[in-house]
């Protein structure tokens, strides 16, 4: 007999009624090990769960299949309840590298993170933000003035990068996408398209008089005075869609305006 590939799944699930009454009846129906033990891990809620899945499992290069249970799905699959294995056998595969994010801050400790969607630097107070900004060493804007600027992966090109007016990047796209947020000046700047291996460098000017907070996702690091962020492409998070809903697809829907 031949045993199917994803005879092991580890289910995670939102503390919400919907997900975790999907997670009662899928666990009786299919069992539940320990997520280290599994084939596949299915995450049962929204978009946010599905980051802190990824988040927790960075290392272990266990797939991950998402089913809908939440308010935003657009890194899931619709919720079924029949022939999960199947599905998951026919799943196609999408693999995508976190950004690593480095800081000093103003009291010269330093502190590092992971991001799946972004890296964002924030305003702390009513004054704009003073930033200076380096790629690869070399210094390509010398004083942004604004509420913030973020560094996007293409997985997560079209959640606040998307919101920020940046530009959405197709998820194979060897590409980092560099917004502002609502910059002051320049006034036309409207943020870059970087090569994926682009070490990004940002220096907060005048820190104690417009201090700023570094974010990779949900890790928050207040009164920074630097910041680098790069991909960490020996990193790779896989996640599993059902044919013809991939990510790729979703984010090419996205470009037309399709929901």
């Amino acid at each position: 007999m031949i045993m199917p590939r994803f005879e092991k799944i580890a289910f995670v699930a939102a503390e919400t009624t919907e997900a975790e009454d999907a997670l009662r009846e899928l666990s009786a129906r299919y069992g539940n090990v320990a997520p280290e033990e599994a084939d596949a891990i299915v995450a049962l809620g929204g978009d946010g769960l599905m980051l802190q899945t990824m988040h927790s499992h960075l290392h272990s290069r266990i797939p991950i299949y998402g089913m809908n249970r939440g308010s935003v799905g657009f890194l899931l699959n619709d919720y079924r309840e029949n022939q999960l294995q199947e599905r998951l056998e026919a799943a196609e595969i999408t693999v995508i590298h976190p950004l690593r994010m480095n800081v000093r801050d103003v009291n010269r400790q330093t502190h590092e993170a992971l991001a799946i969607n972004e890296v964002s630097l924030f305003r702390q107070t009513h004054q704009a933000a003073k930033l200076r900004i380096a790629v690869d060493g070399t210094n390509r804007l010398d004083e942004l003035i604004c509420d913030g600027v973020l560094v996007s992966t293409p997985a997560g090109s079209t959640a606040y990068n998307l919101s920020a007016h940046g530009p959405i990047l197709p998820i194979t796209a060897p590409l980092l996408a560099l917004t502002p947020i609502s910059p002051f000046r320049p006034r036309r700047w409207r943020g870059a398209l970087l090569p994926n291996q682009a070490r990004v460098q940002i220096e907060v000017l005048e820190p104690d008089k417009r201090p700023v907070s570094a974010v990779a996702d949900h890790t928050e690091f207040r009164d920074v005075f630097a910041v680098e962020v790069e991909e960490q492409s020996d990193v790779d998070i896989f996640m599993m869609f059902d044919p013809g809903h991939t990510l790729a697809e979703r984010i090419l829907a996205e470009q037309f305006g399709i929901e």
